[in-house]
């Protein structure tokens, strides 16, 4: 990892938040983050519905905001999705690929998630692919196997190391309140740096996020794990307090 990589707190808010609550969260970082310099870089990833209300919220702060997922297309007859470019309009930098209740209840595919990140890149947008095994593929010692498939899977050609970054998201982890220890964190981190280097030049600048379960309290050691450059929070981002206590920890 290159010394001068700057760490990710990334909050995914998922399916939570109306109007109201949305702003006043968005507003409560933007005050803390004028009061004084944030730790890492910050993003939100509201629901698509608090986009324009969030990105005005947030207006000259340094807190970036991305959406939680896209469609394969720039535009056309799928009712019910957002592309890329109407992402990019509303104000964002980033869009979350990928994540494991998107792979589950959507039954998307690696092939999927890598059209997807090729109309996110064509946009403009920078990635975060997430990856991560279920509690019996662990169990079964194929946790390596997994993650190097969909990143096989996931990753179009011709990245930019600067414009992508990897979320490794055990799927038992996810909301269940359980870890992975920091050892099994650091060697699944340090496997996918390993793979990215046979697909992407300088794989150092590549941004691997840990999420599943993180919070306050078990922050500062996963953020001291080998090869982990930040976090992709989950419920824990609904909380002002609790989402710049895990930021702090990523200083």
């Amino acid at each position: 990892m290159e010394a001068a990589l700057r760490k990710l707190a990334a909050g995914n808010w998922k399916m939570n938040g109306l109007r109201a609550d949305g702003v006043a969260l968005a507003r409560a970082l933007a005050t803390r983050a004028a009061a004084a310099p944030p730790p890492c870089e910050l993003l939100i990833c509201p629901p698509a519905t608090l986009l324009m209300a969030v990105a005005e919220a947030i207006a000259g702060s340094s807190i970036q905001l991305g959406g939680q997922d896209c469609h394969a297309s720039d535009k056309g007859a799928h009712t019910g999705d957002i592309s890329a470019a109407m992402l990019k309009d509303a104000g964002c930098g980033y869009v979350i690929l990928g994540h494991s209740e998107r792979r589950t209840d959507h039954h998307e595919s690696d092939a999927l998630v890598r059209e997807k990140a090729k109309a996110a890149h064509a946009a403009g947008l920078t990635t975060i692919v997430c990856i991560g095994e279920t509690l019996a593929e662990r169990q079964s010692g194929q946790t390596l196997a997994i993650v190097s498939r969909q990143l096989a899977g996931s990753l179009p050609e011709g990245l930019d190391a600067t414009t992508l970054c990897i979320a490794y998201e055990p799927v038992w982890a996810i909301g269940t309140g359980r870890t992975p220890t920091i050892a099994e964190v650091a060697a699944v981190h340090g496997h996918i740096r390993q793979a990215l280097a046979a697909r992407i030049a300088e794989p150092g600048n590549v941004r691997i996020l840990y999420g599943g379960s993180v919070k306050p309290e078990n922050a500062t050691a996963l953020m001291a794990a080998g090869d982990v450059d930040g976090a992709l929070i989950g419920g824990a981002s609904l909380i002002a307090a609790d989402f710049w206590a895990i930021a702090e920890a990523c200083r």
